[in-house]
């Protein structure tokens, strides 16, 4: 009887990433929970070589799940700043502080218990399970979800729950018996290098001579796209309120874009128009500034500055900054607590900033005890 597909996928893969995948990364060859977890988190919807860095200044930072556990959150956030999906930092650390307090400072062996803990999902438990306990669980991301539907031809959008069930029955039922940290790493490796979106290798794929998307020409249109919808754009007027050598900033919300990162005040609702009327203007910027404890509303000078734009997945933001010079007493005057802050620019360097607003940040560079910015 002639071997299914299904029979042999296992075995061509693990034969497969033996030679040709990757060895070398920095959090593999090691059985240690924390440190796999740490790169799982960090390389959901993110690149190898952008988490790279940012790992091993955590592991600097942390080098054990105890020491994540016992930071403070802004340490946390500070060091994930410019990684983005900031809800991933602040469940990382919760995560950490879970594992202490409910489970002895070790990790779960078990996926269904590790799926339980703040920011694990179903496939990072299974990928956490599999390269620090050798569990039989399988693992379904984006690159996983791409291998699939082309190797096996699954029609539709795999974010769809009917697509998404059917492929999680399909990865479980190609599951081996062992190697399983070999078979694991064999899918995320095909998926990142060989079959990419964008140019996917086929000559060098162990599948090639049995992947339905290749034997098609279907490649490109496999897994099937998301359906488009027009990216909605936002403006944003954010204001840069100097007050001497300091600037005032303010922490955001947890819930929301950017949360819990130390951010500039927003000017809410935004302007109409680009070009609008000084004097009401001023009175906004005022009336804004004096909520925040700045110089008790007295607004010396207004300048907008050079605007940036940032893109989300699911909009684009506009960020248009406003420099609002205030009374040098104004920061003098008022304490930082836990919700504003008035930084140099040398403090401002340190800080958990979103990486839009570290731009504008960055321009405020010390010039005779003033800060300078880009008009």
């Amino acid at each position: 009887m002639t071997e299914s597909l299904t029979d042999t996928f296992a075995e061509r893969l693990i034969a497969w990433q033996a030679e040709h995948g990757r060895h070398d990364l920095p959090w593999q060859n090691t059985r240690d929970a924390y440190r796999i977890w740490l790169s799982e988190i960090m390389l959901q919807q993110t690149q190898v070589a952008t988490v790279i860095p940012y790992y091993a200044r955590f592991l600097e930072r942390f080098p054990d799940v105890a020491a994540l556990a016992a930071a403070p959150q802004d340490d946390v956030m500070a060091l994930w700043a410019g990684l983005g999906y900031y809800s991933r930092a602040r469940n990382l650390h919760r995560c950490a502080q879970a594992v202490v307090a409910d489970h002895g400072g070790r990790f779960p062996s078990d996926p269904e218990t590790l799926a339980t803990l703040p920011g694990i999902g179903r496939s990072t438990a299974a990928a956490i399970a599999a390269f620090a306990y050798d569990a039989h669980a399988a693992i379904l991301d984006g690159n996983v979800k791409r291998v699939l539907a082309r190797v096996f031809g699954i029609e539709g959008f795999p974010g769809t729950p009917k697509i998404e069930r059917e492929m999680w029955a399909l990865a479980e039922s190609l599951l081996p018996e062992r190697n399983l940290p070999a078979y694991t790493q064999g899918m995320m490796d095909l998926g990142a290098t060989l079959c990419g979106r964008g140019k996917p290798r086929c000559g060098e794929c162990p599948f090639d001579g049995d992947c339905v998307a290749h034997s098609t020409g279907r490649e490109r249109t496999l897994p099937t796209s998301k359906p488009k919808k027009a990216q909605p754009e936002r403006y944003v007027d954010v204001l840069v309120i100097r007050a001497g050598d300091r600037v005032l900033f303010e922490r955001r919300p947890d819930s929301g874009i950017w949360g819990g990162l130390w951010s500039l005040p927003e000017l809410t609702p935004p302007l109409d128009t680009l070009e609008p009327d000084d004097a009401a203007l001023r009175d906004r910027l005022g009336a804004r500034a004096a909520t925040l404890g700045a110089a008790h509303g007295v607004v010396r000078e207004m300048v907008p500055l050079l605007g940036l734009t940032h893109v989300f997945t699911h909009f684009k933001l506009h960020l248009r900054p406003w420099l609002v010079t205030m009374a040098q007493s104004a920061a003098s005057s008022e304490a930082t607590d836990s919700q504003r802050a008035w930084l140099s620019a040398g403090e401002a360097a340190g800080a958990g900033l979103p990486s839009p607003i570290r731009k504008i940040a960055d321009a405020l560079a010390p010039d005779n005890g003033q800060l300078s910015l880009p008009a």
